[in-house]
């Protein structure tokens, strides 16, 4: 198997992103600080859907010290709607540690980077290199593919086979002497872009000419489709319980999924994985006022909401009731927002302000 690319290979790929690469906001500065910001925000989602999240979030925390200085529910409150709330609460850590070990300023070498909470091997390789310049190889999905279609690769995707062949690919293929950065970035968005996982562009490809696996004629079959995990249907009840123009919320737990994060009162029916099977006592579940779906990770969710009633509302910090006008303040689940979303019109017409002009409270009696 030809492991060195021919060195056409690589004034080809840089020529082909200088004319069709996408005008992105974390592109136009390649600062650490918003270069760290976006790739936290596109592991795992579209940059499709990234992009409105990653400019309101550097509207509101436009430096590393303003995100450090932010309380925890405000970044949250910010990051709602994208998932994978850890990466939230991981970023506000390490910006705090970045503030006070490191003066406000981020480490340059691999080594120091790996050293913060959350940043692991693609992500020192993404600041290194796309920050810095530093000749520092980054493998993600995108870089997996294109190179596993590129020298015919053996492995299934994301395996440790495979994944440990490319990063040394990557790391033999950097270069040198200035260019790291674009380098990689082109790489990551021929992938995206090109390199398609299920119909590949290849006739519009830089590299079609050298690529083992078109050549092979079967360039969709690299890398090998891995195992997938069997979703897990789930469904749930969630109540819309009002009183004023206030809609009573409850704060997830201190553990586990989605930890901390609001949302309406929500049970599960049938087997208990994602939510309890039972409410504090004194909650009516009334007339069912829509349907919605919902993923988490490979839990296939569907959720009824239905009106709600209490005679008494639960006492403590762990539950609110919260003007309309003051939702989107809160770190909100993503069900909870689209399950807001879906119940806006319902209360419009059953004559509940849109902005109330009381504030926000917990519940205390």
């Amino acid at each position: 198997m030809r492991t060195r690319a021919d060195p056409r290979l690589r004034p080809l790929l840089v020529r082909w992103f200088r004319a069709e690469q996408r005008a992105l906001p974390w592109r136009t500065r390649r600062e650490p600080y918003r270069v760290w910001i976006s790739e936290a925000m596109l592991q795992q989602t579209r940059v499709a859907t990234v992009i409105p999240y990653y400019e309101r979030f550097l509207a509101r925390f436009p430096d590393i010290a303003t995100l450090a200085g932010a309380a925890e529910e405000d970044v949250l409150a910010h990051w709602s709607g994208l998932g994978y709330y850890r990466r939230a609460r991981t970023l506000h850590l390490t910006a705090r540690r970045i503030v006070e070990q490191h003066a406000g300023e981020f480490p340059r070498t691999r080594a120091e980077l790996l050293e913060l909470p959350g940043i692991g091997p693609y992500t020192a390789g993404a600041l290194a290199s796309l920050a810095f310049d530093a000749p520092e190889p980054l493998v993600d999905g995108n870089v997996e593919r294109v190179f596993a279609r590129l020298f015919a690769l053996p492995g299934a995707a994301g395996s440790t086979e495979l994944r440990k062949r490319v990063w040394d690919l990557a790391a033999e293929l950097v270069p040198r002497a200035g260019g790291a950065g674009e380098w990689n970035e082109a790489l990551m968005e021929l992938g995206a872009l090109v390199c398609l996982p299920r119909e590949p562009r290849c006739a519009a490809c830089p590299w079609a000419g050298a690529c083992a696996a078109r050549a092979l004629g079967r360039a969709r079959d690299f890398p090998a489709p891995k195992a997938r995990k069997l979703g897990v249907e789930v469904e749930l009840e969630a109540l819309f319980v009002e009183r004023g123009g206030r809609i009573l919320l409850w704060r997830r737990p201190e553990q586990g999924r989605m930890a901390r994060l609001w949302e309406l009162p929500t049970r599960e029916l049938g087997s208990q994985r994602l939510f309890p099977a039972r409410l504090p006592t004194g909650f009516r579940a009334g007339a069912e006022l829509g349907r919605l779906r919902h993923t988490i990770t490979h839990h296939r969710i569907r959720l009824a909401l239905r009106r709600g009633q209490i005679a008494v509302p639960p006492r403590g910090a762990d539950w609110r009731w919260v003007p309309w006008g003051e939702t989107s303040a809160l770190a909100l689940t993503g069900m909870a927002r689209k399950a807001l979303r879906a119940l806006r019109p319902t209360a419009i017409l059953r004559g509940t302000p849109r902005s109330p002009p009381s504030k926000t409270s917990e519940c205390r009696a």
